[in-house]
């Protein structure tokens, strides 16, 4: 049974490793965007350009010190950013493999090569901790919402 600054602790290191999974996420997306010429692919192109500006939004946000500015909100708000960081890892992760299968929006990807790797890598990483983040600080409530006895 984890204590409570032991638990606290992890949680924290498990938000800065989501956080910089998502922002990595959203680095991989941008130099796709610019160095391999997804620039040019209709639609996917664009998607990539969001994804960098959504995971770069998410990622900065899950490290600004939000209580110092809205001390009332900062818990909600935090729990918000890593849902969505959660939805842009896993988002990235079903449009790769939409691509590679088949065909999404006319664009068809093949093979693994390195940012592709690196994307799953950050995408899978930043699923893991920002869910054990949410685990670990919002247990109490998760059980209140499923009117589960509190351990």
């Amino acid at each position: 049974m984890l204590t409570h600054q032991t638990r606290n602790m992890t949680a924290q290191l498990m938000l800065i490793v989501g956080a910089i999974a998502v922002l990595a996420t959203g680095a991989d997306h941008l130099y796709e965007y610019i160095a391999t010429h997804f620039s040019t692919v209709p639609t996917i192109g664009t998607l990539f350009l969001l994804n960098f500006i959504a995971a770069t939004v998410v990622g900065v946000g899950l490290l600004l010190p939000l209580h110092r500015v809205a001390k009332r909100y900062a818990a909600s708000i935090r729990v918000l950013l890593a849902v969505s960081g959660i939805g842009i890892a896993a988002t990235s992760l079903l449009g790769l493999w939409i691509s590679e299968s088949s065909s999404l929006f006319g664009f068809t990807d093949y093979g693994f090569r390195t940012t592709i790797v690196v994307a799953i890598i950050a995408e899978g990483i930043g699923i893991a901790a920002l869910t054990a983040y949410l685990a670990l600080t919002h247990t109490r409530a998760a059980y209140q919402i499923l009117r589960l006895p509190s351990r």
